[in-house]
């Protein structure tokens, strides 16, 4: 008996005073799995609705991607989005408390809910739900929190150190999402894995470029290796924009590849991404190292026009 049945009978003995019969025990019983399932789908509901909140407060750009997705895998991506910038605020933005700690409660409380099918931390507990919905590989959760848990102590990082880190900070989460799209799809899934991984890839190293300033001034990090002795100038922006571009090329590949609940939602992302980073490649290195970088909202509502238009009309 494991621990679901052994509180439902719990509740059953509770009420055992009023049962006179097995049939009335047995419906009882079935009542009381009925009100159990029912709690926990509430619970499921809010935890997902925080999830959906997150993903608004923190990235808009994101959040309008996600709400272009079949609504079948909205709640999905949702908790994936709210998982990832959680543990991306721990190292990045709670300076005043003790990092390491936090993030080694998060792996902790994580792994609990993924053996008990439950967390008190609604972020946590639609993500497990998410993780176990769509079969998406423990290695791929492990090597996103080795990245995250390299930003507490790596300052600088060499070639492969920076593809290492790159694979576990964006590529994994793009492959996670990629679990949701394809729903099962083995085939489809190991088809697309390679562009999936260079639309993660190219997306942080945009993020990469339009943070070089705060990530060298404020969290000293220089995660390209041409910045590891000196600061961002047009010779390297344009030695790591030509390498972005060849991740687009391959990236582009895939997401027409993509089943039709989930191409609209990433092409408009991949969309917003491509501006951004011709806006960046427009802009000086020095300006790049004083300022971030941003696409207006009035842009973006054109670009996301651009995007509907080309995915509706067949021209993609």
């Amino acid at each position: 008996m494991d621990n679901k049945d052994y509180d439902n009978a719990i509740g059953v003995v509770a009420a055992g005073n009023n049962i006179k019969t097995v049939p009335e025990l047995i419906i009882t019983y079935k009542k009381e799995i009925e009100k159990n399932n029912n709690n926990k789908l509430l619970f499921d509901k809010v935890s997902y609705r925080c999830s959906k909140l997150v993903t608004r407060s923190y990235s808009t750009s994101f959040s309008i991607g996600v709400r272009c997705l079949n609504s079948a895998i909205r709640q999905a991506v949702y908790s994936i989005y709210g998982f990832v910038r959680f543990a991306d605020e721990i190292v990045d933005s709670f300076h005043q408390y003790n990092k390491v700690k936090l993030l080694d409660d998060f792996e902790s409380d994580l792994y609990k809910s993924l053996s008990e099918g439950i967390s008190l931390n609604p972020i946590l507990n639609s993500f497990q739900h998410t993780v176990k919905r769509y079969d998406i590989p423990e290695e791929l959760i492990q090597a996103f929190l080795k990245s995250m848990r390299a930003d507490l102590y790596k300052t600088s990082y060499n070639e492969l150190e920076l593809k290492q880190y790159i694979y576990g900070s964006a590529d994994v989460v793009g492959l996670m999402c990629l679990k949701v799209f394809v729903n099962g799809d083995r085939q489809m899934y190991d088809d697309l894995k390679h562009s999936a991984t260079k639309l993660g890839s190219a997306f942080q190293k945009v993020n990469f470029l339009r943070d070089v300033k705060d990530d060298m001034e404020e969290l000293h990090r220089a995660y390209f290796p041409q910045l590891r002795h000196s600061k961002l100038e047009e010779g390297s922006k344009n030695e790591i924009l030509k390498d972005i571009y060849h991740d687009y090329r391959i990236a582009l590949k895939g997401i027409k590849k993509l089943p039709k609940n989930a191409r609209l939602g990433v092409y408009i992302a991949y969309v917003y991404y491509l501006g951004l980073t011709k806006k960046i490649e427009r802009t000086k290195a020095e300006e790049l190292m004083k300022k971030r970088i941003r696409i207006s909202n009035l842009r973006k509502v054109i670009l996301l026009a651009k995007a509907y238009i080309v995915i509706k009309i067949g021209l993609f």
